[in-house]
């Protein structure tokens, strides 16, 4: 029955952690993209940019659920990356998402190779998929019987990844 499950039913069902690796430098065609023409432009952020997320984050972390997610990255950040981390966590933070980084410029990388994907309750995991220019494909829901390998990979990503604003203090621009 797992295949028939979606990502959407893993984040309305999840009872205590939603966690979230990220590994891809560009995420462009893949979310807002008028927002992301928007800083590309040098325009100040909307006042109502990531409003439904925000307010969906919210709605978990007001019932003591977490919702974090480590990026791993390298310096020089990319554009994206720049609006990512200084539009998108600064802004997804009001709602009570966690953030990391896990930054691999001058380190070796413990997670190459791994996917991006969610983790619920270190039970389910939705592996996101990606086209070659990183236009988001959809999320393929695994059996739980895989979760181990993730719970192992959210355990190395936190172990090696500090808080967002102690990385951005230091690297933010």
């Amino acid at each position: 029955m797992a295949s028939s499950r979606t990502l959407g039913d893993l984040f309305d069902s999840f009872e205590r952690e939603a966690f979230r690796l990220e590994t891809l430098d560009d995420y462009s065609r893949s979310g807002n993209t008028n927002a992301y023409e928007l800083f590309q432009a040098g325009e100040p952020q909307p006042d109502d940019y990531n409003a439904e997320w925000v307010a969906e984050l919210r709605s978990h972390t007001s019932q003591g659920k977490r919702v974090c997610r480590v990026h791993v990255l390298a310096r020089p950040l990319t554009e994206y990356l720049r609006f990512e981390l200084g539009w998108g966590y600064r802004k997804n933070m009001t709602g009570g998402e966690e953030f990391f980084i896990l930054d691999v410029t001058d380190a070796p990388n413990p997670l190459a190779e791994v996917p991006d994907f969610w983790l619920f309750d270190s039970a389910d995991t939705a592996v996101m998929e990606y086209d070659e220019h990183g236009a988001f494909r959809g999320a393929k829901v695994l059996p739980v019987t895989e979760s181990e390998r993730f719970v192992g990979y959210r355990r190395t990503a936190l172990a090696h990844s500090e808080p967002f604003t102690d990385w951005w203090a230091k690297h933010g621009e």
